[in-house]
């Protein structure tokens, strides 16, 4: 049965009391099948649907997002997982729908960030999807519909306590949204632009050859910028987003943290990593940490400690060499930005990515230097003319 108002815990923190969600008008569109959602929970909630029901009518694709903190973690859509990912992903021999493939897309980009995620699904939830998430430490779950078997496999996660929340996929907010801050009201159109490839068509490169697959991945980064915290990149490859920058002051420092992301999501494929020798019993979340810091350079003794118990015999690094001859081999990456790039430093760092398809507003004073810098790396970068900033 639909509410008109949900009665939280708390807020963002415990002291925050009293909290709710409440519609002005009409009645909540969110159903509560298992658990008790808080207020991050709802807010990560919300996020994530939009997202993901974006991403599906602009691929017609089964989506999925896992969400932290208001910004995702990992996006992926419902294509075929090959043998090296399902290596890297794990997930055994568990059968892989297209649902299913695309929330282990979100889940494992980046799985460190991912832990104690909130995760969006597209469409009905089936039994493989919920048998993959049942297997991961997760807060909640927010889809359209679940299938009865599903939705078991859920309920019984947490022993019980797991969020699992429907949403009306026909519902439509107002045009106009407003927000609370400081007891001052702000009030403006919602961001119901629509990004599809319409938004590509501005080639601005010597370079104009833009493949579908391109296309793709450059429309599953910006959608997954509509709905991250800004400042924020976004690097995508073969359908899902593998490195987020998000919250970020500037945009090199967005750059630079999405091409360390989308770097280590490279890097755990490598013969080395997917042969690792770990020691019987580990949880996923323990074998997440090790791989994460044995990827990782100049450790303290605390932490290179750390990593080597967790083999039953430590492992030979990856030196610098064996990581930038692996890294050279992936050379299609895709990377959006919500803004311009007012420096060609991030196409330098980008370069450094396999970055060969860019998607910017434009607009910079400095436009022609950062059109230039992708010249010299024979990249394409197109100018959707659309900023995508997200507080």
């Amino acid at each position: 049965m639909k509410q008109q108002e949900i009665i939280l815990r708390y807020g963002n923190n415990p002291h925050q009391i009293p909290a709710r969600i409440y519609c002005k008008e009409g009645t909540l569109p969110l159903t509560v099948l298992n658990g008790s959602p808080g207020y991050i929970n709802l807010l990560d909630a919300l996020n994530s649907w939009q997202l993901v029901r974006e991403l599906d009518e602009a691929l017609a694709l089964p989506a999925a997002a896992s969400f932290k903190h208001v910004s995702p973690a990992g996006v992926g859509v419902g294509l075929p997982v090959n043998e090296t990912l399902r290596q890297a992903y794990q997930p055994g021999e568990l059968e892989l729908s297209p649902l299913a493939s695309a929330y282990l897309r979100a889940r494992c980009a980046d799985r460190v960030a991912s832990f104690g995620d909130w995760i969006a699904l597209s469409r009905q939830v089936d039994l493989p999807t919920a048998q993959l998430i049942a297997r991961e430490v997760s807060d909640g779950v927010i889809a359209p519909a679940y299938e009865p078997e599903a939705l078991e496999v859920l309920k019984a996660k947490k022993r019980g306590n797991y969020v699992v929340l429907a949403i009306d996929p026909e519902y439509e907010p107002r045009e106009i949204e407003t927000r609370d801050v400081f007891g001052i009201t702000f009030e403006q159109k919602r961001n119901n632009v629509k990004i599809n490839e319409t938004l590509l068509q501005k080639v601005v490169t010597a370079n104009q050859e833009l493949p579908s697959s391109a296309q793709r991945d450059l429309i599953i980064a910006l959608i997954t910028l509509k709905y991250t915290q800004s400042n924020s990149v976004c690097f995508a490859y073969d359908g899902q987003a593998i490195g987020v920058g998000a919250g970020q002051q500037s945009r090199i420092l967005c750059t630079r943290l999405a091409a360390a992301k989308a770097e280590n999501w490279f890097l755990r494929q490598h013969p080395a990593v997917l042969n690792l020798p770990f020691k019987e019993g580990l949880s996923r979340a323990e074998r997440d940490n090790a791989i994460d810091l044995y990827l990782r350079e100049n450790l303290n003794p605390i932490e290179e400690q750390f990593w080597q118990k967790n083999f039953q015999q430590v492992p030979a690094r990856l030196s610098t060499a064996d990581k930038r001859a692996w890294l050279k081999k992936f050379h299609e990456t895709a990377l959006a930005s919500d803004a311009f790039f007012p420096f060609r430093d991030n196409i330098d760092r980008a370069a450094e990515c396999g970055v060969k398809y860019i998607a910017q507003p434009g607009g910079s004073i400095r436009d022609q230097e950062v059109i230039d810098a992708c010249n010299e790396y024979q990249m394409v970068m197109v100018f959707t003319g659309v900023r995508l900033f997200h507080h």
